[in-house]
C-alpha cells in the first residue's frame, strides 16, 4: 500500500515533466488554476451557443450529414481556431503537447491499445453502406473533437493544475472537468439517464487519454486516439451495425475500469522525480 500512499503525494516538478524551468521558457504567461479553468468554462460556452444555435437535437446528430455538421462540426472548426489562438498566446503549446519525462512505468500503456483495438472493431461494424458523400466528410471534421476537448482538458488545463497541484489531482481534476463538460448534452437535448452514462464513460476514456498522454509524453496520441474513437462510435450509430459493435461497448466498459486501476501506476516521472510532497 505504501506505492499508493506516495501516489498521493507526488507532485511533478516542471521542469522534469515539461523539459524545461519556468525562467527559460518561452511561456508568456505563467501558468495559473483560474487560466486554466477559464479556458474550459470559454470552451463549453462557445460549443453549446454554436450547437444551440445550429437547431439541431442531440440525438439526431447521426441522422444526417447536415445533422452531424451543424450539430458539432462547425463549433469544432471554430473552437479548433480559437483555442490555438489562446494556446499561441499564452504560449503553452510545448507544455500542453509533451512531457519531457514519461511516466516510471511504460507498461500501462496497453490500456489505451486495448481501446484502440475496440475502436477497429468499432470501425469494422459499421454500416459502410449507409454513408453518403456528406455524412463521411461531416464525420471526418468530427475528428477535430481530439484535438479541442484534448488541448482542453488535458493539454491548457493540465498545465494550470500542475502549477499547483500533486499528480493525482491533475488526473482526477482534468479527467472529471472532461466528463462534466458532456452534461451540456442534456441541455442539447439528450435526456439526463443517458447522458449520465455518457459522462460516467467519458471520465472512463479520460483516464485513458491520460494514461496514454503519460506513457507516451505526448499529448497528440491521445488526441489522435480521441478523435478516431468518437468518429468510430458515430460511424456504428449510423445505418445498421454488426454484433461486434455492442460487444466492442460492453468490452469499453472493462478496458475502463481497468484503467481505474492502472493509472495509479503512471503519476511518477522515469527519473523518479516526486518534489514537494504537498497534501492536499
Amino acid at each position: 500500500m505504501c506505492w499508493l500512499i506516495d501516489s498521493l503525494n507526488v507532485r511533478l516538478d516542471p521542469r522534469a515533466v515539461w523539459g524545461f524551468s519556468m525562467s527559460e521558457t518561452e511561456l508568456r504567461i505563467r501558468p495559473r488554476l483560474w487560466i486554466g479553468f477559464a479556458i474550459w468554462l470559454g470552451y463549453l460556452v462557445l460549443v453549446f451557443v454554436i450547437q444551440k444555435a445550429g437547431g439541431i437535437p442531440f440525438p439526431d446528430w447521426g441522422d444526417s450529414g447536415s445533422n452531424l455538421f451543424f450539430g458539432a462540426g462547425l463549433s469544432l472548426v471554430v473552437a479548433t481556431i480559437l483555442l490555438a489562438i489562446t494556446t499561441s498566446l499564452l504560449g503553452w503549446w510545448r507544455p500542453a503537447l509533451f512531457d519531457a519525462v514519461k511516466s516510471r512505468h511504460r507498461w500501462p500503456i496497453f490500456v489505451p491499445i486495448l481501446m484502440a483495438i475496440l475502436l477497429v472493431v468499432n470501425l469494422l461494424s459499421a454500416d459502410w453502406g449507409s454513408f453518403d458523400g456528406a455524412f463521411l466528410a461531416a464525420s471526418v471534421v468530427l475528428i477535430l473533437v481530439g484535438f479541442t476537448e484534448e488541448i482542453t482538458t488535458r493539454g491548457l488545463l493540465l498545465v494550470a493544475l500542475r502549477s499547483r497541484l500533486t499528480e493525482v489531482w491533475v488526473w482526477l481534476i482534468s479527467s472529471l472537468a472532461f466528463a462534466v463538460m458532456h452534461y451540456m448534452n442534456v441541455l442539447l437535448g439528450q435526456g439526463f439517464v443517458p447522458t449520465t452514462q455518457q459522462v460516467g464513460a467519458a471520465f472512463l476514456a479520460g483516464t485513458i487519454f491520460y494514461i496514454l498522454r503519460r506513457t507516451t509524453g505526448s499529448l497528440i496520441p491521445a488526441m489522435l486516439l480521441h478523435g478516431l474513437w468518437d468518429f468510430s462510435v458515430f460511424a456504428v450509430g449510423h445505418g445498421a451495425s454488426s454484433s461486434l459493435a455492442a460487444i466492442a461497448s460492453v468490452l469499453y466498459l472493462g478496458v475502463g475500469i481497468l484503467s481505474l486501476v492502472v493509472v495509479w501506476f503512471t503519476f511518477r516521472s522515469a527519473s523518479d522525480v516526486a518534489l514537494g510532497t504537498r497534501r492536499l
